[in-house]
């Protein structure tokens, strides 16, 4: 854990541009790649994402930069669209792949989110990838295992490892509300005592925004009442959607978003993340993108901010990857095969995660200059109990990711009441 007064932005800017001046390395490790020479057919490379701004937009600047001097022969074409963990960016995808107008790779969540992919034939099995670029060491055998279907293919490469069950806080505001900025709450019921004093100390209590970072803050919910046990059976079919302990957890999402600010619905993450860095709400649930946006803004000294596993989620790992494809009928494959390279090399990993507040997916990678968040995220993926998180991609497939973003929206907007809610949860399960 950590805490926090800010710094000026101008020092966290500045800090953040070296870090990206020395992932970029020097012009002589272009000439030591021999995969640049291999795959030499050059040509644009279209890549396809939804790292439009802010830190993600450093994370992929960051992979490009690396990407420019393993493949110089090789033009990057960003093919980024805005829009809130990828929405905008799936749904335009979706087109193109129908239309049979694939980029030549594009950004997706590794797990249950490829299975649409897959069943509609749309991306290639790169597992032989994986033996020619030495994955099969460098990544951990669990991740390996998760990324794999039941016939041994392998649909993606992971650029990261994020972490999804994570706490902000603004020490300033806590501090102001009476509380210990340091305190630890075991549960959530622990929780509400310091939510209540924030509120009543006049500031938004608990930031969110728009549909998707609602659904995030559902699945913490889940995992945190329910366990790693029962909550992955809500997605292998072994958790009964309709039984009395998810009733007791949707309860407690219910009282949490009573706790949230009113024009939550216009926000996307950066806006609530914002408002606690500026000292306008005590406390955010978000992934740990929010890491590299605090890094950012200039949160960079130990007293800077908090963090912490979500109330109730001690020693569990909510886990989601970004990771990347190669899509049937790639105008450029090779560029493509050069791509896949670069974001699965230690180079690559250990650039864009610097950048982007995440981990690297590969063991061998060097985190020793990382931050002290990403240090403590690194020790934790290797200890705890590993969950796939269900807002970003890894626990369900699309379709049921679409209806139970559905169900929520309905709910915290009034049009459901919490019956309905969870008979729409049920079945967007089934």
């Amino acid at each position: 854990m950590r805490s926090a007064r800010l710094m000026t932005a101008t020092a966290g800017a500045a800090v953040l541009a070296l870090g990206l001046a020395a992932c970029g390395g020097s012009d002589d490790s272009s000439d030591e790649s021999t995969s640049g020479e291999e795959m030499s057919g050059g040509g644009e490379v279209e890549v396809f994402t939804w790292w439009a701004a802010g830190s993600e937009k450093a994370g992929l600047d960051a992979l490009v930069g690396v990407f420019e001097e393993q493949h110089p022969d090789y033009t990057f074409v960003n093919g980024a669209v805005a829009g809130g963990a990828g929405s905008a960016a799936k749904d335009l995808l979706q087109s193109r792949l129908q239309a049979s107008d694939p980029p030549d790779t594009f950004q997706a969540h590794a797990g249950a989110e490829l299975q649409d992919y897959i069943d509609a034939a749309q991306i290639e099995d790169v597992s032989a990838l994986y033996d020619e670029f030495g994955l099969t060491d460098a990544f951990p055998a669990d991740l390996v295992d998760r990324l794999s279907t039941e016939d041994g293919a392998i649909y993606s490469i992971p650029s990261n490892i994020h972490r999804a069950n994570v706490v902000w806080a603004n020490p300033t505001v806590l501090e102001d509300a009476g509380l210990d900025p340091a305190a630890e709450y075991a549960d959530l019921d622990a929780w509400y005592e310091a939510l209540d004093a924030v509120e009543e100390s006049g500031q938004t209590a608990l930031s969110i925004a728009t549909t998707w970072t609602q659904v995030h803050l559902l699945e913490t919910v889940l995992l945190s009442e329910l366990g790693p046990e029962a909550y992955t059976g809500l997605w292998d079919g072994s958790t009964d959607w309709e039984g009395p302990e998810v009733t007791a957890a949707l309860e407690d999402f219910e009282k949490l978003m009573g706790y949230t600010n009113d024009d939550r619905d216009g926000l996307d993450w950066p806006d609530a993340t914002q408002q606690v860095i500026d000292g306008q709400a005590g406390f955010n649930v978000m992934g740990d993108w929010a890491e590299a946006a605090f890094q950012e803004a200039g949160a960079m000294s130990p007293d800077d901010y908090v963090y912490f596993p979500v109330p109730g989620t001690d020693g569990e790992f909510d886990f989601l990857a970004d990771s990347f494809t190669m899509p049937v009928g790639a105008p450029n494959p090779d560029g493509t095969k050069a791509w896949l390279e670069t974001v699965g090399s230690v180079e690559g990993q250990e650039a864009f995660n610097k950048a982007k507040g995440s981990i690297p997916a590969r063991t061998d990678a060097d985190t020793s200059d990382f931050s002290e968040y990403q240090q403590s995220a690194v020790e934790a993926f290797a200890n705890d109990t590993i969950v796939s998180s269900l807002a970003h991609g890894a626990a369900t497939p699309i379709a049921t990711l679409n209806a139970i973003s559905d169900a929520t929206s309905k709910f915290t907007t009034g049009a459901s009441d919490l019956a309905t809610f969870q008979s729409e949860l049920a079945a967007a399960n089934m």
